[in-house]
């Protein structure tokens, strides 16, 4: 700063990377309240490396963290720590956060947010698409249509017409799934920590709420996951529960893939307790285990489930918001943690 310049009293944000999708009117509006900057890092170590020098220049009061985060992560006290101790906020575009170290955010006084609802419909479209792919054996038919084969030893396939979904998370994701899911006929049951309102039930078409996991996995001839991860959810579905499913189910998976154990269900696809599935997202990824891979048994997609450009859009924006409300309001539109401190409103 030369000598003399005036120093912004803006509140300083900082994105790990360009939200392109956030638009120009979006941030030109923006930038009227916030001073917005990107910090132009594609990997951790170069994160490591330019984070220190952002913050001597000016403290950086909101951290935004863009979809794409595996070259980064983990989203820890070793990553982030230079953003201390002015760093209010950290918000993420993506809608799972078993990658960032909240608890170490709260007790830095630093509120965390992710995104609610901007990719949940997106995600719901992967998760019916998974649905539809798995019942009409998709993986096998489009392999002989590509290797000339052509319709060799494939029986008529499932139809979704009066089958029940069962929908493991009954959250923004699991909600849109449910009205997708009439469309195609099916009847959708879930299992959720807590029973919604009726209203809610019937808004959203959920016909009936099974307090218990196993008994939605014996009732359903299709089960969706799309609970978050966490202590509680790692390895939710294993042997026992496959063993609760229907002879001959289907799964889907566009939750996490820790949720499911992977080797459990190689174990009931292969001893055919599970029909397909459709994963969306597995355990060790970007590595998939080479079961899946060679199976025409599962349907299979790169953890595509948020990647719309409008999804991002909606991501993006929800990070900005999140700060600019917490500036406004002194909390976040909707933070994961709670924390003590509230910063002093906007000048």
């Amino acid at each position: 700063m030369s000598p003399g310049e005036k120093v912004s009293t803006k509140p300083r944000v900082v994105a790990l990377g360009d939200p392109k999708y956030v638009g120009a009117d979006f941030l030109e509006e923006f930038r009227k309240d916030f001073d917005f900057e990107v910090l132009d890092a594609t990997n951790r170590q170069q994160t490591k490396e330019m984070l220190p020098a952002l913050v001597a220049e000016r403290p950086v009061d909101a951290f935004i963290i863009r979809m794409g985060t595996p070259p980064y992560e983990p989203f820890d006290e070793d990553l982030l720590k230079d953003l201390l101790p002015g760093c209010k906020i950290i918000t993420s575009a993506s809608a799972g956060f078993n990658e960032f170290d909240v608890d170490w955010m709260t007790s830095q006084n630093v509120w965390f947010c992710n995104t609610i609802n901007a990719v949940a419909e997106a995600t719901a479209d992967m998760a019916m698409f998974l649905v539809l792919a798995v019942l009409r054996d998709t993986t096998r038919g489009e392999r002989q249509a590509r290797d000339g084969t052509w319709k060799a030893n494939i029986v008529p396939a499932r139809d979704p017409t009066n089958l029940t979904l069962g929908i493991v998370g009954a959250g923004a994701i699991g909600k849109h799934l449910a009205r997708k899911a009439a469309a195609f006929n099916m009847k959708t049951v879930y299992h959720n920590r807590r029973r919604l309102p009726r209203d809610e039930e019937e808004r959203h078409g959920l016909s009936t709420y099974y307090a218990t996991l196993n008994e939605l996995l014996a009732a359903s001839d299709v089960v969706s996951i799309s609970c978050p991860l966490n202590k509680q959810t790692e390895n939710l579905i294993s042997t026992a529960q496959f063993a609760a499913m229907k002879d001959g189910g289907f799964l889907v998976n566009t939750a996490r893939g820790p949720v499911v154990d992977e080797d459990a269900l190689i174990d009931a696809l292969e001893s055919g307790k599970v029909t397909r599935a459709g994963l969306d997202v597995f355990a060790n990824e970007p590595r998939i285990n080479d079961y899946f891979r060679t199976s025409d048994k599962v349907v299979l997609q790169p953890h595509m489930g948020g990647l719309t450009d409008l999804a991002f859009q909606k991501s993006e924006r929800e990070c900005f918001e999140n700060i600019r409300s917490l500036f406004k309001t002194g909390r976040p539109v909707a933070p994961v943690n709670e924390v003590k401190q509230e910063p002093a409103a906007m000048p």
